[in-house]
């Protein structure tokens, strides 16, 4: 367990984290994780570490992925010392009508920030979220 951390902690950060990205502020986002993040994404089996990938990701989520966005909507949220587990659907429009994806993202924690996100979700939605990136994803690796 990350010494220091608490549920209310943790879901306290996973909030700001969110509405950061929401308000697409890119450098604050960065500031909430640990300096070479891991981004894993299942049932895919693939994954992107370090700052700079990262940080390309949500520049992309946030110019051209948030643009299709026409909905979205929390269904549940958990919450440990260690993580905090988000489930959305969001809806988006990429031209042929819109369409609903579950997402179940999960922070969790590196020291005193986040160490990455577990993103799970349907390949489409994945492709949609990273764009270029998608093809640079790696297998997993085990820890």
């Amino acid at each position: 367990m990350s010494s220091g951390w608490s549920v209310a902690r943790m879901i306290e950060l996973g909030h700001r984290h969110a509405q950061l990205e929401a308000e697409k502020k890119l450098e604050l986002v960065m500031e909430t994780m640990i300096e070479e993040p891991v981004y894993e994404f299942y049932p895919l089996g693939k994954m992107m570490r370090g700052g700079e990938r990262v940080r390309r990701y949500y520049r992309q989520f946030m110019d051209v992925f948030m643009e299709t966005i026409v909905g979205y909507e929390l269904l549940d949220e958990w919450a440990s010392e260690r993580s905090v587990v988000q489930e959305y659907d969001i809806t988006v429009d990429v031209g042929e009508g819109p369409e609903t994806h579950r997402v179940v993202g999960i922070l969790f924690t590196e020291g005193d920030r986040l160490g990455g996100e577990r993103v799970y979700g349907g390949e489409r939605i994945c492709r949609m979220m990273l764009g270029e990136l998608f093809d640079e994803l790696e297998p997993l690796q085990s820890r």
